[in-house]
């Protein structure tokens, strides 16, 4: 059984990604054996009507899958009544957490709003899945240019908040280790190896990061999902470890309260 934490729906505008259909992706997650996937939507990073672009994930995900897909709405504290959108998330669709893209919708971790943020969707005790990038900058459209997230503000900020569960996606390569590590030991933050590089990442993951905390997660359609299981099979990890990223550990997170 494996749990994938990092996947999307919809159409990203850039380029055409095989998969973005709610059908199609059904058919290729369940080729790979995934038992249960939390999703985004790529319409939550571009449209301004949030409370439309939840309510389409929240219907292709009930409509598709036969509880294989598990809604994570987005929630742009820039946009006027992001409050409803944090609300109709929890109470109407059910949603179990949420998914941030600050660098896409134009606000840093140390600004007051984001924090407000936090303390909210803890209080209704909502995963935080904060995106810290989606794309390599290299790769970027030349009029769309977005810098990867910095992470220096987000310790503190998670200190602050005791009952925060928060993962972190798209860890991108040029994060170092010592700033994952600060964010290990600030609270309840959980990473996915979606963008683990090299030989053997996924393991130095483990010894820098600790087995608990790491999820799998694939960034598809975006990337391939072949990519993030090979990464896990050359890692050289034994039954128990990989038995605790690929479920054990998304379970246990979905359980808390």
């Amino acid at each position: 059984m494996i749990v994938d934490t990092n996947v999307n729906l919809s159409r990203w505008p850039f380029r055409h990604l095989s998969g973005t259909e709610p059908a199609e992706l059904v058919r290729d997650l369940r080729k790979h054996h995934i038992t249960q996937c939390w999703v985004g939507s790529f319409d939550g990073i571009f449209h301004k009507d949030l409370s439309s672009a939840n309510a389409r994930l929240a219907s292709e995900c009930q409509t598709h899958g036969s509880g294989l897909l598990l809604p994570f709405g987005s929630v742009n504290p820039k946009l006027p009544d992001w409050q409803e959108d944090l609300r109709r998330c929890s109470e109407q669709h059910r949603m179990r957490g949420i998914r941030l893209h600050p660098n896409y919708h134009g606000y840093t971790l140390a600004d007051p709003v984001f924090s407000e943020l936090l303390n909210l969707a803890a209080a209704r005790g909502l995963i935080v899945q904060l995106a810290l990038c989606v794309e390599d900058e290299r790769t970027q459209h030349p009029l769309v240019r977005v810098p990867p997230v910095d992470l220096a503000p987000l310790p503190d900020l998670i200190k602050a908040v005791p009952k925060l569960r928060i993962q972190l996606l798209n860890c991108y390569p040029q994060i170092r280790f010592n700033q994952l590590r600060s964010l290990a030991t600030s609270g309840n933050v959980h990473f996915e190896i979606s963008m683990a590089e090299g030989v053997g990442g996924v393991a130095r993951w483990i010894d820098q990061l600790g087995l608990k905390r790491i999820m799998f997660g694939s960034h598809y359609p975006f990337f391939y999902l072949e990519s993030a299981l090979l990464k896990i099979q050359e890692a050289g990890l034994d039954q128990a470890q990989r038995t605790a990223i690929f479920e054990d550990n998304a379970k246990a997170l979905l359980a808390q309260q």
